[in-house]
């Protein structure tokens, strides 16, 4: 058997990043920052007061997007977050919140620099997008 067959396939962002606890609680410190730091308001405003369903649903989202189980993916067919945020008005200020608390989120919670790194790079771009629309 070669090296190459024996070897085990690369690890997910999901795996390296430490599953669904992990993942859980970035959602959480997200959520927390922008329910708490005025640096947040205006994002904040945009979201109902009670922020526990978006909790899971981020969780879900997140944990199929970065290649763990994708449940949200299979119980949401065809959703995704520009579909999801479609009637939210979103706008340059707030699409940066969101990745700039996200990037906190991710530092807050131990993530692999580089690898959170990579993920707000196409957050910034996904939240820009949903801005130009």
């Amino acid at each position: 058997m070669s090296d190459a067959a024996t070897q085990a396939p690369p690890a997910t962002p999901f795996e390296i990043i430490g599953g669904e606890a992990a993942v859980r609680r970035l959602v959480d410190r997200f959520y927390d920052l922008m329910d708490q730091d005025p640096a947040y308001a205006e994002l904040r405003a945009l979201h109902a007061p009670d922020l526990g369903p978006m909790r899971e649903s981020l969780t879900g989202f997140l944990t199929g997007w970065l290649g763990g189980p994708r449940h949200w993916f299979e119980a949401q067919p065809g959703r995704c977050v520009m579909s999801a945020h479609a009637q939210v008005p979103v706008n340059a200020a707030t699409a940066g919140q969101w990745t700039q608390a996200m990037a906190r989120a991710l530092a807050d919670t131990g993530a692999e620099p580089g690898l959170a790194s990579q993920i707000n790079q196409v957050f910034g771009r996904m939240s820009a997008g949903m801005a130009a629309r």
